[in-house]
């Protein structure tokens, strides 16, 4: 597992668009809020410049699911992911 001091940004979040689909992304923030639904925990993360929607699938990967349960609001986190398309709403 990597710490926060390992990573480095790759984006700033509300900065991913369509074109960022499939491609693996940084983001660091703040936890804005926390909701488990359907077997995933999504985690609003926060930064200066906005919002992104994370989502932790315990399909993907059961131990960083386990530990996206136990975030809670203001925890600074850094996520390193694959974006995927929400439809319309990306």
């Amino acid at each position: 597992m990597q710490f926060l001091r390992d990573l480095k940004r790759t984006h700033h979040c509300s900065a991913l668009r369509a074109e960022h689909v499939g491609d693996e992304v940084v983001l660091m923030g703040w936890v804005h809020a926390r909701r488990e639904h359907g077997g995933s925990v999504f985690v609003d993360l926060r930064d200066r410049e906005g919002f992104t929607q994370c989502r932790f699938d315990v399909g993907v990967d059961e131990a960083v699911h386990a530990l996206a349960a136990e975030l809670r609001n203001e925890f600074v986190v850094a996520v390193r992911g694959t974006v995927v398309s929400r439809g319309g709403n990306l």
